[in-house]
């Protein structure tokens, strides 16, 4: 990524969370009992990941204002190689596309005619890290960035989830990231839940999935920007 800045801008412009590098520990972490068990029914559905799709609702809310800002659509994922690609197609309130496969994040606001196009470069992993969570990665590989601890289960929709707690290893990421929550269908291995907290300001983001998908045959078209010879492309330099 260019900065920090950028990728400032990135979290509020896709309301995903990248807010700096993740740099990552050793897997030192010891994990047992409940968690280990949820960790293990994570790496189980990664092996055997191909495709995740479902209807998202994020709720970013700004603790300075209490405002809350609410987008609705819906996210794809796929594993292609090496790699889990992300797209996100939102619907409400204004069409927004995004779509990550690695080496870049691309946010697409048909309304202006823009793509906003942001370099992973050296720090792709570590940005898959946050867009993909919850879909299609290790359990055990989260014991890497973050010390998880498992805050025992909680009803979201008709799921009895797992929930939990990851605290980010790195210094510089906690400046931004306080802490994540993550609800995890113990049945399916991914994530239904997402709460993110930033620091001490007392701003978050929840995001909340339903209608849940998972190794069926998504198209390709869903992870193209449905741009026009109009758009025109910019790259934030920092």
């Amino acid at each position: 990524m260019k900065s920090v800045h950028s990728l400032r801008g990135l979290v509020l412009a896709v309301a995903c969370l990248v807010p700096c590098a993740m740099a990552q520990g050793p897997a030192g972490s010891s994990s047992s009992g409940p968690l280990e068990r949820v960790l293990s029914q994570m790496d189980g559905v990664a092996a055997s990941f191909r495709t995740a799709e479902a209807d998202v609702t994020w709720d970013q809310y700004q603790k300075v204002v209490d405002e809350h800002e609410t987008q609705k659509g819906k996210v794809y994922f796929r594993h292609v190689g090496n790699e889990i690609q992300m797209a996100a197609d939102i619907t409400e309130p204004d069409q927004k596309y995004v779509l990550f496969n690695g080496s870049k994040v691309q946010v697409y606001q048909p309304k202006i005619e823009q793509v906003t196009v942001y370099n992973t470069g050296k720090n792709r992993e570590e940005v898959e890290s946050f867009l993909v969570l919850g879909f299609g990665g290790r359990g055990h590989d989260l014991l890497k960035s973050f010390d998880v601890k498992h805050q025992g289960n909680e009803k979201i929709e008709d799921v009895d989830a797992a929930r939990l707690d990851l605290v980010p290893k790195a210094a510089s990421v906690r400046n931004n990231i306080d802490h994540i929550i993550l609800w995890i269908d113990p049945a399916r291995g991914v994530s239904v839940q997402q709460q993110f907290f930033f620091g001490p300001s007392g701003d978050f983001r929840l995001a909340k999935y339903s209608n849940i998908k998972l190794n069926e045959k998504i198209p390709d078209s869903a992870f193209k920007l449905k741009t026009s010879g109009k758009t025109k492309f910019i790259s934030p330099q920092g």
